[in-house]
């Protein structure tokens, strides 16, 4: 196992034992992202090329789940993806606990992730109705761009966004 470490917290790889507390994480951060059950979570877990936790101490405070193409998810967004890029990695979900959002955590799991793969494409999506103002801000600071913008249920329109990682 890995540790990359930063001033107050450090990113591992995720292990099967994390997922009660990535799922309270998960929770606390719907609508944001995704309602889920601990089971979905764990077949996630067990589908993701990289999958991370953040720790202060050892105390889990925010996760990642990244996919590369070929899964067998079908999430809409993700397969929204396949039917257009064959090279990429695809940001299922990323959350930090209220307590230490503004840390650098979330920005720190991107560059780990960046890291870890050879994908030339980062994807993934954000909700723009209702409109994650936060989420879209960050994504772009971070060099994601906005590819286009999906109804993908009556009221809730998501934005996919991509960023280049390689020439």
């Amino acid at each position: 196992m890995w540790r990359f470490v930063m001033n107050e917290f450090s990113i591992r790889s995720m292990i099967s034992s994390d997922i009660d507390v990535v799922w309270a994480i998960n929770q606390e951060n719907v609508p944001a992202v995704g309602e889920e059950t601990v089971e979905v979570l764990s077949e996630l877990f067990a589908m993701s090329t990289i999958s991370l936790v953040a720790e202060v101490g050892k105390e889990v405070v925010g996760f990642c789940m990244v996919l590369s193409p070929q899964t067998t998810y079908r999430s809409p967004n993700y397969l929204y993806f396949c039917e257009r890029f064959e090279d990429f990695i695809y940001l299922d979900r990323v959350a930090v606990t209220s307590g230490f959002q503004g840390w650098g955590i979330g920005a720190a799991m991107y560059r780990k992730v960046e890291q870890l793969t050879d994908s030339s494409l980062f994807v993934l999506e954000v909700n723009t109705k209702p409109r994650n103002e936060g989420s879209l801000r960050f994504h772009t600071r971070e060099g994601f761009e906005l590819l286009e913008e999906v109804e993908t249920r009556p009221g809730k329109v998501v934005g996919f966004m991509m960023k280049k990682l390689k020439g």
